[in-house]
């Protein structure tokens, strides 16, 4: 898989839930990426919350449906504002709650909009419906490509030919890879991805820094 958009720029789909810590940590080796390879994100919501839908015992620990909210403002942010502004936004919230600990929605919602150069407002869909059917087409879509016996991120990238899309979940990793670190896992997890056959490759987690 090489470059898919006719420009010598490959094409990365990222589906993040944005209050998983691995979820964020790998965003930001893919931001690092952009830097020492020619790749161009795109970026989409999926949710642990939908993942975990009829398991008798919650993994995340999160029966209320807490960790719904912040995917509800995500996919008001893609439906209406796009995959950049969603990537500035999962940036701005990450770095609230990741970095600094601030896990109250009411504060970190619409203070992360704001940085994000995005009205304050989109805040207010964490308590509704309203895009929760664009959620789950997205949250599908993920599930599509890796199956539903993983979790979140995923990501995919477009075959050569406009032929589909090939997928995998992660890479999980901890600390961040830099620099050229970051292209090396890169450059091997395309390679991976791209072989029908290759299903895991697994040890064990680094804490999340």
């Amino acid at each position: 898989m090489g470059d898919t958009s006719g420009t010598g720029v490959t094409v990365a789909h990222f589906w993040a839930d944005p209050s998983c810590p691995y979820t964020w940590i790998t965003s930001r080796w893919l931001r690092e990426v952009t830097r020492v390879r020619p790749v161009r994100i795109v970026w989409h919501v999926m949710s642990l919350t939908l993942l975990n839908e009829g398991e008798e015992v919650d993994p995340e620990g999160d029966p209320e449906g807490y960790l719904r909210m912040p995917v509800r403002v995500c996919a008001a942010v893609r439906e209406r504002h796009g995959s950049e502004a969603l990537g500035a936004f999962l940036a701005a919230y990450g770095t609230r709650v990741h970095e600094g600990g601030d896990w109250d929605w009411d504060g970190v919602l619409p203070a992360a909009l704001a940085e994000a150069g995005l009205p304050r407002a989109l805040a207010d869909a964490a308590w509704t419906e309203t895009y929760d059917a664009a959620l789950r087409a997205s949250h599908e879509a993920a599930v599509a490509l890796v199956g539903t016996d993983v979790g979140t991120p995923v990501l995919g990238t477009e075959r050569p030919g406009g032929t589909g899309m090939t997928g995998v979940f992660g890479p999980c990793v901890s600390p961040v890879p830099r620099g050229e670190a970051a292209g090396r896992l890169w450059d091997g997890t395309l390679l991976l991805a791209g072989v029908p056959e290759f299903h895991e490759l697994r040890r064990a987690p680094v804490p999340p820094e």
